[in-house]
């Protein structure tokens, strides 16, 4: 029988609060999606999404891109099987299906930001003691991004949240995160990197002289590799 896993009630949870980090490395992490409320499949994050999780311990904000994502057993002994239902018929005759499922993404880390320690006393904190507001975008503007890997990855068992539309906005102003895309191992790169310029393209409301500028970035990343630097912008298509 499954073991129900320990959540934050609903009603404190931030809306954005999606998955879990439960592996962890220097250039990425493993999250899994948390359990919806109602009998669903947990929503699992777009390829090329942008998502950050929170390193309590550093006082860093995290943030990657999605490059992997699958659902799958539980166990490793029971295999799904097909049983010829839609998804109503699956509610009302194996609702049981949904709690045997996990869903879990890995997200390629492309940069941090210092978050603010907060004051003893001080509302709205976690346990360590750092100022969480209500929006995960407060005070963006006022924040240094760094584009390159942070001191060390997320904990397991932080809380890895959906990215804001201000904060890719803001975050992507400068692209270097564009270089440590690129260099991440055992993923389709040209995809990948197609399809973080498209989402932030989405974001920027088809701000034109930011995807020249994506390109332009692009092409001297990949000056030497012409195939590569090819499938990249073919697969932006505006």
């Amino acid at each position: 029988m499954r073991l129900p896993l320990p959540q934050f009630e609903i009603a404190k949870r931030h809306p954005g609060h999606i998955a879990e980090v439960i592996e962890t490395s220097t250039t990425e992490f493993l999250a899994q999606c948390l359990e919806p409320e109602d009998l669903s499949f947990p929503a699992m994050p777009p390829f090329g999404s942008w998502v950050k999780a929170y390193d309590e311990e550093a006082a860093n904000q995290i943030y990657g891109v999605v490059y992997h994502a699958t659902t799958s057993p539980l166990d490793s002994v029971h295999r799904a099987r097909a049983l010829g239902m839609s998804l109503d018929e699956l509610r009302e005759q194996q609702p049981q299906i949904f709690a045997m499922l996990k869903t879990e993404f890995s997200v390629a880390i492309v940069g941090f930001v210092p978050m603010q320690k907060g004051r003893k006393g001080a509302k709205n904190r976690n346990g360590n003691g750092m100022v969480l507001s209500d929006s995960p975008t407060e005070r963006q503007g006022q924040r240094s991004f760094y584009q390159h890997l942070p001191p060390r990855p997320p904990q397991v068992h932080q809380a890895v949240y959906r990215c804001e539309p201000e904060e890719v906005v803001n975050f992507t102003s400068e692209l270097d995160w564009l270089r440590t895309l690129l260099q991440v191992s055992g993923v389709p790169t040209e995809s990948l990197a197609a399809a973080a310029i498209r989402e932030v393209y989405n974001l920027r409301d088809l701000d034109r002289d930011w995807l020249v500028q994506a390109g332009r970035m692009v092409s001297v990343l990949l000056k030497d590799d012409y195939d590569r630097l090819r499938m990249i912008l073919a697969q932006i298509h505006p």
